[in-house]
């Protein structure tokens, strides 16, 4: 056992050490509210979630796991401990998703690039060999690059508007004072748009589900989800009217493909919008930081957790309620932050907001601390001057 004394470290929003206490405990958190267990002798559904360890993923985990009693696998590309620094901050939450489902729980976890050929043969031979067929893929990956699996071309995603250049209001700490700035941003090239579309689009869904359907893993009543988001406009020239905007637009015509194709096999594919969140792809966008801390001082407790999402969503996938679909199709999570008395009250502190007023009005406290939290810092409870053991083996997997 290593007990090592550990800090943060890192820049910005940005931290290389994760707290492996701190890291479960906030599993442990997400765990305890997450709806208690559906009462039945049958087993339970078999997924695939692609993305398990972060985010909406992790939270569609360990909701249809708790809740749902799903088999199946989760796959996520985590790093081990090095000399000098601790696992990533997903591969402590993965330990932890497996310590609470138990030697009972029939859920293996894939350490593994999911954009790799690799490692669909490894989770499709798995799939196949112990359960015959799938009921449910979800498709919640955020990656800066992607290895084109047919031509071995590395694409990098950019955070770029399109069109015209663009000053992204944005918030920052010195310490723990917040700051108001600004950053001026270069529009994308016509490259670095389609790299974008190529890393974070919906070509890999594509082949995961495509994949499936060849080995004649998909189940009558099969449905598969890919996690998007819209967001305010006040955020969109750096978000859906920019790069990003241009990948998750893919992703949704990927899905409108995929609900043709899978028609005559009984199955349904969506893009699910869900509502903001602090994730560690979203502190990486300008003016998302500042749009966040203002709606929470704005909504407070109505603003909704990526597990309170995630429990609407599995309630609407195995039919205890039905789909919330917009007019294009898309099942929709954000209601609670795009209704218009709460983007109008965002959008006039958006308007007043300085360094001199953003303590006042945006809950900038708060977004701190959750960014600490992805990492596992700033969670109550966990004593940060004592030595921790930062040697955690990857789960019995596959």
């Amino acid at each position: 056992m290593t007990l090592r004394q550990i800090k943060p470290g890192g820049r910005g929003f940005l931290y290389v050490n994760s707290h492996p206490e701190g890291c479960a405990a906030v599993v442990d958190e997400l765990w305890k509210h997450t709806p208690a267990p559906v009462t039945a002798t049958a087993p339970g559904p078999v997924a695939l979630v692609i993305g398990s360890s972060a985010g909406y993923g992790l939270a569609a985990t360990v909701t249809a796991l708790r809740t749902h009693r799903m088999r199946g696998l989760g796959i996520a590309f985590e790093a081990p401990e090095t000399e000098r620094r601790t696992a990533s901050a997903g591969w402590y939450r993965t330990a932890r998703t497996a310590e609470l489902v138990g030697a009972d729980g029939d859920f293996a976890l894939l350490n593994a690039d999911a954009f790799s050929t690799g490692a669909k043969e490894r989770a499709l031979d798995h799939l196949a060999s112990r359960y015959g067929r799938v009921d449910y893929l979800i498709h919640s990956v955020a990656a800066p690059r992607r290895t084109d699996p047919a031509t071995g071309e590395v694409h990098h995603s950019v955070i770029k508007p399109l069109g015209s250049a663009y000053r992204a209001k944005t918030l920052q700490f010195d310490g723990n004072v917040p700051l108001v700035g600004s950053q001026e941003l270069e529009p994308a090239t016509d490259a670095e748009r389609d790299a974008t579309v190529r890393v974070m689009g919906g070509a890999d869904w594509r082949l995961w589900v495509d994949a499936l359907a060849g080995r004649g893993l998909i189940h009558a009543g099969f449905h598969t989800v890919a996690l998007s988001y819209v967001g305010s406009e006040l955020t969109a020239p750096i978000y859906r009217a920019g790069t990003i905007g241009a990948a998750k637009q893919h992703l949704e015509d990927t899905a409108r493909g995929l609900q043709r194709d899978l028609a005559p096999l009984g199955g349904q594919a969506h893009t699910v919008v869900a509502g903001a969140a602090v994730t560690q792809a979203s502190t990486a966008i300008p003016s998302v930081a500042l749009y966040t801390s203002l709606l929470h001082a704005v909504l407070g407790d109505g603003f909704q957790s990526t597990g309170r999402q995630a429990a609407v969503l599995w309630q609407q996938l195995t039919g205890a309620a039905p789909l919330q679909l917009d007019e294009q199709q898309r099942i929709r999570l954000d209601g609670w932050e795009l209704d218009d008395k709460v983007q109008d009250a965002v959008r006039e502190r958006w308007l007043a907001a300085t360094t001199g007023t953003v303590a006042a009005l945006g809950d900038t406290a708060w977004f701190r601390a959750q960014v600490g939290r992805l990492y596992g810092w700033d969670v109550p409870g966990i004593d940060y001057d004592a030595p921790s053991r930062t040697t955690v083996p990857w789960p019995a997997g596959i």
